[in-house]
């Protein structure tokens, strides 16, 4: 179902094209940048970045073998697979024998337990000078007990970033996703889902699919809309 709510929103986050691009502009600083990807998913990210430069290497790491395999068959019509490397691990205990320039996790934090868990992850991969581009939600006013119990306990923007100073990193870069980038996901999502199912209605996964897209446009019009926001911080170490 994931794959198909985000038929028309490959990046599985709040972001529009050119966000992410400038993102990824701020995050590569060296034209031969080594890019690592924790929790990669079909590697939109790491397209983007090889894309980005000729010299770009990229390394992308996830435990959906199914997710994987999207990302070699993107990779190949692109002509970026010579550059690509992919790896079916968890992010959480992956380990590399060569650092990396730029390492990236949006939306990805669950699979380490947190924003500052997932920079603890990244550092581990970092070379000296590298970057960090990381993506994860935060309140943008006080949530509700069920929004809280929905989404995560994330703390206010504010907060997020005082965590992330006290961790050691400095943010060079940031982008809050707009009112538009956080509707137009939300859209994207449940609204792909709804015409599979309209699509396929002899498909035995199409009343389930059409039930899953109304709840989730439901929760989300109904529980975080008003509360909920999504920031991705570009960071350095701040004793390198």
């Amino acid at each position: 179902m994931s794959r198909i709510a985000h038929a028309d929103h490959p990046i599985k986050s709040p972001l529009d094209d050119d966000s992410v691009r400038q993102l990824l502009d701020h995050g590569i600083s060296r034209a031969d940048a080594r890019v690592l990807d924790l929790g990669c998913g079909g590697g939109e990210w790491l397209l983007r970045a090889l894309s980005a430069g000729p010299r770009v290497r990229a390394e992308g790491v996830d435990i959906s073998e199914e997710a994987l395999a999207q990302a070699r068959e993107a990779a190949s019509s692109g002509s970026l697979q010579e550059r690509l490397v992919l790896h079916h691990a968890s992010a959480a205990d992956f380990t590399s024998p060569h650092p990396f320039d730029l390492v990236l996790s949006v939306g990805a934090a669950h699979a380490f337990g947190g924003l500052l868990p997932t920079l603890a992850a990244a550092r581990e991969h970092l070379a000296p000078g590298g970057r960090v581009l990381v993506g994860d939600g935060f309140w943008e006013k006080e949530p509700s007990p069920e929004a809280v119990e929905m989404l995560g306990d994330f703390a206010d923007l504010a907060t997020t970033l005082d965590r992330v100073a006290a961790d050691g990193w400095t943010p060079v870069h940031g982008h809050v996703s707009t009112r538009r980038e956080l509707d137009d996901y939300e859209w994207a999502c449940w609204g792909s889902l709804a015409s599979w199912a309209l699509d396929h209605r002899d498909d035995p996964d199409s009343s389930e699919a059409l039930a899953t897209a109304a709840t989730r446009r439901s929760e989300w019009l109904r529980v975080y809309r008003d509360t909920w926001s999504f920031v991705c911080l570009v960071l350095r170490r701040t004793s390198d």
